[in-house]
């Protein structure tokens, strides 16, 4: 668990002083560390090196009546909707706290919960303010009825207005919406100050892209299930409203029950940055420069404690998409901190079986995926070449027992021909891809010798005995049954072996010479041909994550000139059509398609 750290010296006066702390839990979450009954609080005060308050016994605590206990999810992903009537709210900072309720000590600050305190590993983000006076769209209609579903509301409000400028006064019966674009996709957090008689609605909501010109509002009916509308009831006279917890949007839209409100509210986001000290990019072509601008756009607005794959819909850090985005953010950056927080997370949190998690800190059992346990190896061995880490074998040798063990239980499950099988209940691998999944598949056990040759490597540097290398040599012997006289096979008579297997047939050395040239011209070819859908007598696509694994097989050939022109194509198509960050694949119109996803910015670093 990380502990922040925040200069208080500005805030202290003369004489006796009063701290005090909100603390919120927005729920249970099903890919983030948020406990559902309780949350709680620990704190200390450091005053010239030495420790002059602590949390404990002494403290008072009252529950904020304001804040709605009944928190559904906002989405599978996210945590939850927050719902808040300000008519109930108390002056908690100047409270006289005196008949506040004595705390609850769950533990002293020793006791061992609180074992693996530490500082936080990855920059503070700071956060900006900014003023919204220009709307994108304002649309005034009818007031609906509120409901325990406020983005339901917000729908429904959506659907029976029209675009017009909102009037001054708004009265009782009539909703007025303000959408305003922030230009890309951002972790954000919108606010309002406004004048209301008391007891109306404002809603606040969070989008990503529009349809046919037109915003896109989430349909909760979809898979992701996302809801992120969070509602404020209004006291009378002036308030300034925010949520607590900051989430992802480029459109924000703040959704008004009238009132005899006036003046027109005032809009605000703030918008919280990692920040990063960063390099400038080398000259580029015109296209080649607009791409790594919109690569670098999405790697720095998708880093915010550590990677997160999308700001918008998940905002989670999965373990194998920090390969690809450690990849872009060396590009521009010598901070190692997410890279080395990425490892640490992912070996803190083993199973009791050895596999690491997907999602970090904690494993999610619906997105257990094996091959990220193969990204962990690949991000331990990118150390050695990261201009941030200066001792890449103390990091090995820290994380040395969780390699072991985690290879030793992936060598239970091969088969009696060597081939590895997925281990039950698990996915092989996570990716939009239509490739094949039939087993023993192709992709996996290629994957699984790239890992197994990267640890064997890290073993000889350090010192250590491992039969890692013999492995490989056996599994790269077993795999030659994928090889079927008409070229190289997903599974033993199935379907031809996709573009990602092919880049990984080269990558693992599987097969050289002639035949390596040639596979590259099929991989080079299936991606500068710019139909993404299946072709007939053409390999599987990649997506725009896995092609990070199709250029390292084109980098290890020395084909740097074809990198970039597959990255000028297929990523600067998305320049010509005017997108500000890279989006999770080549088509985005499925309902919770992601604008913003960091695993796609890789392009960054081949560049």
């Amino acid at each position: 668990m990380a502990v922040d750290e925040r200069s208080i010296r500005n805030h202290l006066r003369p004489g006796v002083n009063r701290i005090a702390v909100q603390v919120y839990s927005p729920g249970y979450s099903h890919f983030a560390h948020v406990h559902r009954g309780a949350c709680g609080l620990i704190g200390w005060l450091e005053l010239d090196g030495r420790v002059v308050l602590t949390t404990g016994p002494g403290w008072k605590v009252r529950r904020d009546a304001s804040w709605s206990d009944r928190v559904d999810r906002v989405s599978i992903y996210g945590t939850g909707i927050e719902d808040r009537n300000l008519g109930l709210e108390e002056a908690w900072v100047e409270a006289d706290a005196s008949a506040w309720d004595a705390v609850r000590v769950v533990q002293e600050a020793e006791g061992p919960i609180w074992h693996r305190l530490r500082p936080r590993m990855t920059a503070l983000p700071v956060e900006e303010q900014r003023a919204l006076d220009r709307p994108w769209q304002m649309r005034v209609g009818p007031a609906a009825t509120a409901s325990d579903d406020p983005h339901s509301d917000l729908r429904k409000v959506f659907s029976l207005s029209s675009e017009t400028p909102a009037p001054a006064l708004l009265p009782r019966g009539t909703s007025a919406i303000w959408i305003f674009d922030l230009g890309e996709s951002r972790a954000c957090l919108g606010g309002v100050e406004v004048t209301a008689s008391g007891g109306e609605q404002l809603l606040i909501s969070y989008a990503e892209k529009l349809r046919e010109g037109d915003l896109l509002l989430s349909d909760p009916a979809t898979y992701c299930r996302m809801r992120p509308t969070d509602r404020f009831t209004l006291r009378p006279g002036r308030q300034v409203l925010e949520g607590f917890t900051p989430r992802g949007a480029r459109y924000l839209v703040f959704a008004l029950e009238g009132g005899g409100v006036s003046p027109v509210p005032r809009f605000h986001v703030r918008l919280p940055v990692t920040p990063v000290e960063e390099r400038p990019l080398p000259p580029l072509d015109p296209v080649l420069h607009g791409v790594a601008e919109i690569c670098r756009r999405t790697t720095l607005n998708c880093l915010q404690d550590g990677f997160v794959d999308g700001v918008w819909r998940e905002s989670s850090l999965w373990l194998g998409d920090a390969v690809a985005q450690d990849w872009a953010l060396r590009a521009i950056s010598d901070d190692p901190r997410p890279l080395l927080f990425a490892i640490d997370m992912a070996a803190e949190s083993a199973d009791a079986e050895g596999f690491l998690p997907s999602v970090l800190p904690g494993e999610v059992p619906a997105y257990a995926v094996t091959d990220y346990n193969f990204s962990w190896v690949e991000l331990l061995a990118g150390c050695v070449t990261h201009p941030g880490v200066s001792a890449p074998e103390a990091v090995w040798q820290r994380h040395w027992g969780t390699l072991t063990r985690m290879l030793e239980r992936m060598a239970t499950y091969q088969g009696p021909d060597g081939l590895l099988r997925n281990p039950p209940g698990r996915r092989l691998f996570l990716d939009w891809s239509p490739m094949s999944r039939a087993e023993p598949n192709l992709t996996l056990n290629l994957r699984y010798l790239h890992a197994l040759r990267l640890a064997a490597g890290l073993a000889e540097k350090v010192g250590r005995t491992a039969d890692w290398a013999a492995q490989a040599g056996d599994l790269a012997q077993a795999l030659q049954g994928h090889r079927a006289a008409d070229g190289w096979r997903e599974s033993p008579g199935g379907e031809a072996a996709s573009q990602l297997a092919l880049a990984l047939l080269i990558l693992t050395g599987m097969v050289e010479g002639p035949e390596a040239s040639a596979l590259a011209d099929r991989i080079i070819a299936r991606s500068l041909d710019l139909r993404d859908a299946a072709l007939p007598g053409v390999p599987t696509l990649a997506s725009p994550f896995m092609h990070h694994y199709l250029f390292l097989a084109l980098q290890q050939l020395g084909r740097r000139k074809d990198i970039h022109a597959i990255i000028a194509a297929r990523w600067g198509r998305w320049v010509r059509e005017g997108r500000p960050t890279t989006p999770e694949n080549w088509s985005i119109d499925f309902p919770d398609g992601s604008a913003c996803h960091g695993f796609s910015a890789h392009p960054l670093g081949w560049l």
